[in-house]
């Protein structure tokens, strides 16, 4: 199997830990990842569609132009770059006047969106196409006694129509969930899983917004699942709930800090990787939870 690797642009600048273990697991997953050399921006939702919808589906599908040359699909850790792309897609299926606009600037560049290769998310893509037995079977280090509180993101959930690889019912995703009770963990649910976590253009625009919603959610995982470990989806999950605990702390509005990790990040530690890679600019204190998956053998050593 083959797919390129959108890599989007807050794991290629803000967590490259998350890149690296992207590149360790789906190797070891038996899938070759293509670079897509030449990809931009997917683009998000804070820029362009608002104002020239027709730019911003041609940016997306300049994107999927590269992806049909080398004959693959594309797959990606961020909720907002499969939603943004799915939706690109979504669009130039249902609209035709605006797919041939978009063809218009294409082939001002040499380029055409036919519409071959798919969007999909990597966790989402490994559930369906690797499977939860599968990646058991290839645990070095497993999670066993481990509660971790799941935040699938909220882009990756809806609207169900424009994903290839959907939940059965958005509303109870289970796709995350069962990847990591194949890994041994116990993953719970709790009232605020759904929520947005407050990333995104909300963060840019209006941060006390931003950190009252990401708060909720920390205080609901909490006081109903106490978990170990906040295991997401989304890249930009990832950064909000991994550096927003540290503000809430200082402003005396929470009062216990819960590690954060990416799912392709616990897979690959899991896999075998070197934790120091995959997970070494986490803001929250993930050392112990990869000292239980290394058997309480003190082998990772504290960052800061």
């Amino acid at each position: 199997m083959k797919v390129g690797f959108f890599i989007g642009c807050n794991t290629a600048f803000n967590r490259p830990d998350l890149e690296k273990a992207v590149r360790y697991t789906f190797p070891v997953l038996g899938v070759e990842l293509d670079d897509l050399e030449g990809q931009s921006c997917c683009p998000t939702w804070g820029t362009m569609p608002s104002i020239d919808l027709v730019g911003w589906c041609a940016l997306g599908a300049r994107n999927y132009c590269i992806a049909e040359e080398k004959g693959v699909d594309m797959i990606t850790v961020c909720s907002t770059c499969h939603g943004s792309l799915a939706r690109t897609a979504h669009k130039m299926k249902t609209q035709p006047r605006i797919k041939a606009r978009v063809n218009e600037l294409l082939k001002e560049i040499g380029k055409e969106y036919k519409g071959t290769s798919r969007i999909r998310h990597a966790v989402r893509y490994i559930h369906k196409e690797i499977g939860p037995e599968k990646v058991k079977s290839l645990l070095k280090h497993r999670l066993d006694g481990l509660v971790v509180a799941i935040q699938p993101g909220c882009l990756s959930l809806w609207p169900e129509v424009v994903f290839h690889d959907q939940e059965e019912n958005a509303f109870h995703p289970r796709v995350l969930r069962e990847l990591c009770e194949a890994m041994g963990a116990t993953a719970p649910n709790y009232k605020q899983m759904l929520d947005c976590c407050g990333m995104g253009a909300m963060r840019n625009t209006d941060m006390e917004k931003s950190f009252r919603l990401v708060e909720r959610k920390l205080i609901s995982m909490k006081e109903e699942i106490n978990p170990d470990l906040i295991v997401t989806g989304c890249s930009s999950c990832l950064i909000q709930l991994d550096t927003a605990q540290d503000f809430l702390q200082k402003k005396g509005r929470i009062y216990f800090e819960i590690p954060v990790l990416h799912y392709m990040q616990l897979l690959a530690v899991c896999l075998g990787a070197d934790a120091k890679l995959t997970t070494s600019l986490s803001r929250t204190d993930v050392d112990a939870v990869v000292d239980r998956l290394y058997g309480n053998k003190r082998l990772y050593t504290a960052r800061r």
